[in-house]
């Protein structure tokens, strides 16, 4: 797959996860140049709902003219990779669903957690499964495959899981369309150490088109899915901010505290930068 991240020169975009409500003054607000949002509830099977006033074309509309992009995050429950067809086949539905609302915002990428398998599976059965995903999803924007924190059967803790579903996801027809987004709290979590992380997935997917950046409120390894904010966890500041700048990718924060705690967040990650 051909690599999009920004080249050297060009600054990437830097914003956090906002209410969907108006994520446009949320970028405003923070002075950011994007924002991440869920449209629905993220822990929820039902379809997306778009709450912005005006609807999807006043959205897409309103971004384009502040020049912020616009990131939408999936419903965590989407699993494509599970041989339970109660929730493979409900999660492929979804998974149509939101690529089609985030196509209608003019959102940049849609980001979808990798899954994982029963214990009592196989896990190249997942690795195919995301094959079959792909190509039967019409991808009307960027899919972006996030690592994940934690779980023996995951299809994207690991290095060498994460090389696996790529091979597979590779093999697939509409494979171009699929992106990468790296997060740093699992990483971290997964027990991929973030001195080396980029370089790394970069030798696995030749890409890195998102930065989720987030510290950690656990050991490294721990497998624990905990983000805090920027230089309060334990992960390692200079490795943090070092990861960030060697993935050269726009970058979202996903910490709490909210206008405050996220204006201060990016203001320690852009002194870094």
């Amino acid at each position: 797959m051909p690599a999009t991240s920004p080249t050297p020169a060009t600054q990437p975009a830097i914003g956090a996860h906002v209410d969907s409500a108006d994520p446009v003054s949320a970028a405003r607000e923070r002075g950011a140049g994007l924002s991440q949002f869920f449209l629905g509830d993220p822990q929820s099977y039902k379809g997306p709902v778009v709450d912005y006033a005006g609807g999807p074309e006043a959205l897409k509309a309103d971004a384009e003219a502040a020049g912020v992009d616009l990131y939408v995050h999936a419903p965590y429950l989407i699993n494509v990779a599970t041989t339970n067809n109660r929730i493979r086949i409900p999660s492929r539905k979804l998974l149509q669903q939101f690529i089609d609302a985030a196509a209608s915002v003019g959102a940049k990428g849609l980001i979808v957690h990798g899954g994982h398998v029963d214990k009592e599976d196989e896990v190249d059965k997942g690795f195919d499964n995301w094959r079959k995903a792909i190509e039967a999803t019409d991808l009307r924007v960027p899919l972006l495959l996030e690592n994940t924190a934690g779980g023996d059967n995951a299809m994207a803790r690991t290095l060498e899981r994460i090389a696996r579903v790529w091979d597979a996801i590779g093999s697939a027809q509409g494979a171009e369309q699929v992106g990468f987004c790296l997060d740093t709290c699992h990483a971290h979590a997964g027990g991929i150490g973030l001195a080396t992380a980029v370089e790394q997935i970069r030798a696995i997917t030749g890409r890195i088109d998102l930065v989720h950046c987030n510290d950690s409120r656990d050991e490294f390894g721990s497998g624990a899915d905990r983000h805090t904010n920027l230089g309060e966890g334990l992960i390692d500041p200079d490795e943090l901010a070092g990861a960030v700048r060697a993935a050269k990718a726009p970058v979202v924060i996903e910490t709490r505290g909210g206008l405050e705690g996220q204006r201060a967040d990016l203001d320690w990650l852009r002194a870094r930068l």
